[in-house]
């Protein structure tokens, strides 16, 4: 009806502004990378004047408290909005239903809340902590956040290498691969007259054939001869380099990685200025973030977009995540909220990810840099080692699989 219509559409709303502060945590990074560097090349233009360190502050502010507002406030109500449905004997309407939720999402804050307050107790038990217990705006909520982005940081751990190795798999299907090994299937009209058929005359017909098997060997067969004819439609120069070049752009992209992360652990171990830290002030246009220059901080903000994408990649493919997979035109209204707390999780906790790992060396601004545990050098340097770990296993075990299958292929062709 109109309620449950008006409903929806407030719910898809704050949905969409959750999905606008992500992108704005995504683009923080590389936004911050591309000024200094433009401010270096440009230093007494008049027209980029209005580039300075006060905006690149007030905007990594902004994306911390729009992510706190979405992730503590936002979305838990939309999501109790759309399950609400107003007080038994209160008046039906749309303030009944925001009167239930404003009173469940008070007490599910009161419930974080005091649990904050019990574990924050139990590990400082200094006099200090307990005098910083009662300060709301100065703990509580750095403090919270700080738990709500190692979570992200984690899940970035275990989904960017999987993540990194699927991205093969995804551009293979996504491209045309350079040799075409049959011709579109002849038996194709036969099967389409044969399904025809048994979908006319089912129980009646006097064949003793099997009608959803046909149906699926149909659409199968329908299927690869799609794939056939777009790859017979592709230029010879699409065939011959596209997918080639596609591949050694994933592998080079790749290995820089991993080779940055090993290069961080030797800095890590022999410079204590490698750890991650925080600062107050954006200090821009003074001097480059990578030791190539330009050339350099460019090819972080590429790393750092494709690491962002290859977690997306790798969290919508790994086993636990495959249901929030969103379908087109069947999404129910929760599994959209879900996918918008996690790719908010995820981009929100982007820029400490790249930071930590040595994909940068801008510094963190703001409340980012204020996180418990980024101090911890055991944290960071196991954090380091797990991810050049994951990612050289998830990669060897993707390519000796790849290597295998076209073994069994070629000899399964030669018999």
């Amino acid at each position: 009806d109109d309620e449950d219509a008006a409903v929806n559409r407030i719910a898809l709303g704050l949905c969409t502004f959750t999905l606008a502060v992500a992108l704005g945590a995504v683009l923080l990074l590389p936004f911050s990378i591309i000024s200094n560097e433009v401010l270096l090349s440009f230093p007494q233009n008049y027209y980029i004047q209005w580039l300075n360190g006060s905006l690149v502050h007030g905007l990594w502010n902004l994306v911390f408290l729009f992510s706190n507002l979405s992730l503590v406030f936002l979305m838990p109500f939309a999501y109790f909005f759309t399950e609400s449905e107003g007080f038994a004997g209160s008046k039906k309407g749309i303030m009944a239903r925001v009167y239930e939720t404003s009173v469940v999402l008070l007490l599910l804050m009161l419930l974080v809340l005091g649990m904050v307050w019990v574990a924050s107790a139990m590990v400082g038990n200094d006099a200090a902590s307990r005098q910083s217990l009662y300060d709301l705006w100065e703990y509580y909520l750095p403090y919270l956040y700080s738990c709500i982005s190692l979570f992200g940081v984690l899940l970035l751990l275990l989904c960017t290498p999987f993540g990194l190795s699927t991205m093969f798999t995804v551009t293979g299907k996504l491209l045309v691969k350079p040799r075409v090994r049959c011709p579109p299937h002849p038996t194709l009209p036969a099967w389409g007259c044969a399904v025809s058929r048994a979908a006319r005359c089912k129980a009646s017909c006097w064949l003793n054939v099997n009608v959803e098997l046909l149906r699926e060997q149909f659409f199968s067969i329908q299927s690869e001869r799609r794939k056939l004819e777009l790859r017979h439609r592709a230029s010879p120069w699409q065939r011959n380099l596209g997918y080639p070049l596609a591949m050694l752009g994933l592998l080079a992209l790749t290995g820089i990685s991993v080779l940055i992360v090993c290069f961080h652990v030797l800095e890590l171990l022999l410079d204590d200025a490698a750890m991650p830290r925080g600062i107050q002030d954006a200090s821009l246009g003074q001097v480059s973030f990578s030791i190539f220059g330009s050339f350099g901080a460019a090819l972080q903000v590429v790393l750092i977009f494709y690491l962002m994408l290859s977690s997306v990649v790798g969290f919508y493919s790994s086993p636990l995540f495959t249901r929030l997979l969103p379908e087109r035109r069947d999404t129910p209204l929760t599994k959209i909220i879900g996918n918008c707390v996690s790719l908010l999780v995820l981009s929100s906790a982007l820029p400490v990810f790249s930071r930590t790992l040595g994909i940068t060396r801008f510094d963190l601004l703001g409340d980012f840099g204020r996180f418990n545990w980024l101090g911890n050098f055991y944290i960071v340097f196991l954090y380091n080692m797990g991810f050049a770990g994951l990612t050289t296993l998830c990669l060897v075990k993707r390519f000796s699989w790849a290597v295998q299958a076209e073994l069994i292929r070629a000899l399964g062709e030669d018999r």
